[in-house]
C-alpha cells in the first residue's frame, strides 16, 4: 500500500475492517478499525449520545491514508454497544473513561493518539491524567476543561437556545422513527455554525443511519444523566504531559471559544487551532485544516 504524505493524505487507500463486538470485563462494545495495525494508532472518541458514525468514513480514511491505524467505537448506549434502560444507566463517567482503555486493550495497543470530541474530549483529558502511559498525544475538539482551579475566570455558558434544548425539552416518541430523526436533526443543527450552516441533508443522513443502526435509540440520552460522583481526576490539567492540540470552533454555541482557549492555556505546551465559521462540530469544510494537524501531532518520534 502506498501511503500519502502527512499533509496530502487522500481517502480510498485503505478499507475498513468489519465492525465487531468485543467483550471486556462484561461490557460489550462495538469497534471498528481502518489502516495497518503496525502504524501509529489513533483512537477516536465521540461525544455524548454519539456513536462511531459521528466520525465520518472519509475522515477516518484520510487519517488512515497518512499511515495511521485508526480505531473508532460505539460508547455504551449508542450504536451496537451494550445498552441500558433509558434514564437508568448503571455506570459512571469513570466507566466511560475505562471503556476507552478497554478498546485499546482489545486491539493490543499499548499507547494511542487520542482524538476526542466534546464529551470525548473530556474523556481524553481524564485518560491523559489517569493513564499517561496510554496516551501518546491528545487532540481535544469542541470541548471544555474538566478541571478548573478556584482562581480561574468563569467561562461563558451555552447559548440560550442550546441551554433550553438540552435542559428540559421533552424527547420524542422513541418508537416513531421519523420523529426521532427530526429530533436528532434539530439538536445537531442547533449546535452548528450560523455563518456557514452545515447542509441539512448531511445532518439528516447521519441521523437516519444513527437511528437505523442503534440497538436502543431511546438510550442515547443516558449519557446526560450518568452519575458523576467523584469521577473527575484530582490532578490538574497542568499535569498532562502528552503533546496536545486544542481544536475549537469560533462560533461554538455549546462551549464558546473561551472554553478552548482556557483548555489550551491549562495544558502545558498545548496549541490552539481555532476554526472560523465553525460551531460545535467538525464539518467537512474544516478537514483540510484538522486532519494534517492531527497527523503532524501523531508523527512517530
Amino acid at each position: 500500500m502506498t501511503h500519502a504524505s502527512t499533509d496530502s493524505a487522500s481517502p480510498g487507500t485503505t478499507e475498513f475492517a468489519p465492525q465487531r463486538i468485543v467483550r471486556i470485563r462484561g461490557v460489550d462494545l462495538c469497534v471498528q478499525s481502518i489502516g495497518r495495525p503496525a502504524d501509529p494508532a489513533i483512537l477516536l472518541i465521540a461525544g455524548a449520545a454519539s456513536s462511531m458514525l459521528h466520525w465520518a468514513d472519509e475522515f477516518c480514511e484520510r487519517l488512515a491514508a497518512g499511515s495511521r491505524f485508526v480505531i473508532r467505537y460505539d460508547h455504551r448506549d449508542t450504536g451496537r454497544s451494550v445498552s441500558y434502560p433509558p434514564g437508568s444507566p448503571p455506570y459512571t463517567g469513570r466507566d466511560l473513561d475505562d471503556d476507552a482503555i478497554r478498546v485499546l486493550d482489545a486491539f493490543g495497543v499499548a499507547a494511542a493518539h487520542i482524538v476526542g470530541m466534546s464529551m470525548g474530549g473530556g474523556i481524553g483529558q481524564s485518560l491523559a491524567i489517569r493513564h499517561p502511559d496510554r496516551v501518546a498525544s491528545l487532540t481535544l475538539i469542541a470541548t471544555s476543561p474538566i478541571r478548573r482551579e478556584p482562581d480561574d475566570p468563569d467561562l461563558p455558558p451555552p447559548s440560550e437556545e442550546v441551554a433550553a434544548e438540552f435542559g428540559g425539552v421533552s424527547p420524542p416518541d422513541w418508537s416513531d422513527r421519523a420523529a426521532v430523526i427530526d429530533y436528532l436533526v434539530g439538536q445537531e443543527l442547533l449546535c452548528t455554525s450560523r455563518s456557514r450552516p452545515v447542509p441539512e441533508e448531511f445532518v439528516r443522513d447521519l441521523a437516519t443511519r444513527t437511528v437505523d443502526r442503534a440497538v436502543s435509540i431511546a438510550s442515547i440520552n443516558n449519557h446526560f444523566v450518568v452519575a458523576s460522583g467523584d469521577d473527575t481526576p484530582r490532578d490538574p490539567l497542568a499535569s498532562i504531559t502528552a503533546p496536545t492540540l486544542v481544536v475549537h470552533g469560533t462560533e461554538d454555541p455549546a462551549f464558546p471559544l473561551a472554553h478552548g482557549t482556557a483548555l489550551a492555556d491549562a495544558v502545558p505546551g498545548a496549541r490552539l487551532l481555532p476554526l472560523e465559521h465553525t460551531g460545535h462540530e467538525l464539518p467537512p469544510a474544516m478537514w483540510d485544516a484538522v486532519i494534517p494537524a492531527i497527523l503532524r501531532l501523531s508523527e512517530p518520534s
